[in-house]
């Protein structure tokens, strides 16, 4: 009888603590690392011969939406996740989660038949993922699941209890209805359990400084672990203002408060054309916000036109992915809108929120690529693809363009920071998609090739490691990833997928 289930030889093996790399083997046993050394003489009932491969623990992606836009549930191997070497996702980010649902809610293609986090994980564990899933806690959902303070204080803490990792909020979605001194006494809760804070900033261009301010303020009066989403600064017009959040984050961490940040190598954002609008109009109610959009007499409105051109956006940069009525602008840039319907831009932009009830996403180019390379270089700052995992099904039906970072988000970090710019080497980078982020989320069990982890790994040729999706043709799977290893079983083998759907669901204890 073989002694382990799968052997990984001969390979150049990262254990994703920064520490340099050995040629070692790597013994694994059910869903455990039972033994690295030499394993030369051992039996196995899989043997993976690693010659000419990196050897490491699998990537860990702390901004995903799969869960939010239900591609967990509707695409559910999330191939474009699994090909880049991710087998841990986190969910519930921006504000947004897909529990508690006190109020129900209705999602075509998914049989939503929860309301408390742990019933939501109960039901993904029965759905056989093929990726380890976790979630945060939205703030809008609890505010929207809840009547008052009291109960949403309540619903925070019996998720928490649940298994949920923390709360994430993105306070520039909308109104809120609590005041500072109750979002606070909510964050202390976080403490009390053991979980973090992850936050959208409310604004990332020329008031980002206020924005990162107010954060660190409230990690200073509560004391909890914070975390800064997909952190950048939007424009030309904030640019300017980037290293001055730089000396803020570190002088924040020099204080001693617990502050981590990721982000995407991309200089286009994925997002909501809605967050383009002036942070006192977004803070608005929705049917408020509609009825500046079309007053075209209105004051407010033409505030905003001004806001929009005080930003110096690059309209021939900004491209519709999808909207909500309007599939024929999927593909256009806001330019090329405004001129087929003879408005300015910055009337296109208002009037494609107006008729879309707000929801139109776009690809915009407004993120500095130099910002992207120091913000590598921060030893606190993890790599994740704010993105949605798919599968290839999405190839021949989808009706919009998804972001290029669901695809390549870990290949391309690669390419950029090791082999072009030689700014950081293997282990970093690896570190930086492995045992960073693992810390952060206070995952004992996985992030780093030891004995007694979880076996989570990967096996990729660092010679054909490689994004191939586009903003033009984001439907291509990255390559070079030859092996993935969930828990001790194969997903990826030889590049081939297994469908063995070894994930599991992950709760904070």
């Amino acid at each position: 009888m073989a002694k382990y289930n799968i052997i990984i030889k001969n390979g150049t093996v990262f254990d994703g603590k920064s520490n340099s790399p050995q040629k070692i083997d790597i013994g694994i046993t059910k869903d455990e690392i039972k033994k690295i050394g030499n394993l030369e003489k051992e039996t196995a009932e899989k043997i993976i011969d690693a010659q000419g491969r990196y050897v490491s623990p699998g990537f860990i992606d702390l901004t995903n939406h799969s869960d939010i836009r239900w591609t967990i549930f509707t695409n559910p191997v999330l191939e474009s996740l699994l090909r880049q070497g991710i087998t841990t996702i986190l969910g519930g980010n921006c504000g947004l989660s897909i529990a508690p649902l006190v109020r129900g809610i209705g999602i075509s293609g998914v049989n939503v038949n929860w309301q408390s986090v742990s019933e939501m994980l109960a039901e993904l564990d029965n759905r056989q993922l093929s990726l380890n899933f976790g979630t945060l806690v939205g703030f809008k959902t609890l505010e929207e699941n809840s009547t008052d303070f009291n109960q949403m204080k309540m619903l925070l803490e019996s998720s928490l209890k649940e298994g949920a990792f923390g709360l994430s909020t993105s306070l520039g979605l909308g109104p809120t209805r609590l005041s500072e001194d109750e979002i606070e006494e909510l964050l202390k809760s976080l403490k009390k359990f053991g979980g973090f804070t992850k936050h959208h900033l409310e604004d990332e261009g020329k008031e980002i400084l206020p924005a990162l301010s107010n954060i660190i303020g409230f990690a200073r009066k509560t004391e909890t672990q914070t975390h800064i989403s997909h952190f950048k600064i939007l424009g030309k017009g904030a640019w300017p203002l980037f290293d001055s959040t730089l000396e803020m984050m570190r002088n924040a961490r020099a204080e001693g408060i617990r502050l981590t940040f990721d982000f995407f190598p991309y200089q286009r954002t994925g997002s909501n054309l809605f967050m383009l609008l002036p942070s006192w109009l977004r803070k608005m109610g929705r049917d408020q916000i509609i009825d500046v959009l079309k007053s075209k007499e209105s004051k407010l409105r033409e505030e905003t036109i001004k806001s929009l051109e005080n930003l110096t956006l690059h309209y021939d940069k900004i491209t519709v992915t999808s909207s909500l009525k309007e599939i024929a602008n999927t593909g256009k840039t806001i330019l090329e809108i405004s001129r087929i319907t003879d408005l300015s831009p910055e009337e296109t932009i208002l009037d494609l929120l107006a008729s879309n009830n707000l929801f139109v996403s776009i690809f915009s180019e407004v993120i500095n690529k130099f910002h992207i390379l120091k913000l590598s270089q921060e030893d606190y700052g993890a790599i994740a693809t704010d993105g949605i995992g798919y599968d290839a099904s999405i190839f021949t039906t989808a009706t919009d363009l998804p972001h290029p970072r669901s695809f390549g988000t870990f290949p391309k970090a690669f390419r950029i920071f090791v082999k072009e710019e030689n700014l950081l080497d293997w282990q970093k980078t690896i570190y930086k998609s492995t045992g960073l982020p693992a810390a952060i989320l206070g995952l004992k069990d996985r992030g780093t090739i030891e004995k007694g982890k979880k076996s989570d790994i990967i096996v990729f040729n660092p010679n054909e490691l490689s994004e191939h999706s586009t903003y033009e043709n984001p439907f291509q799977f990255s390559g070079g990833i030859e092996y993935v290893i969930v828990n001790g079983i194969i997903e990826l083998d030889k590049n081939q997928l297994t469908g063995k759907s070894a994930g599991r669901v992950l709760k904070k204890t």
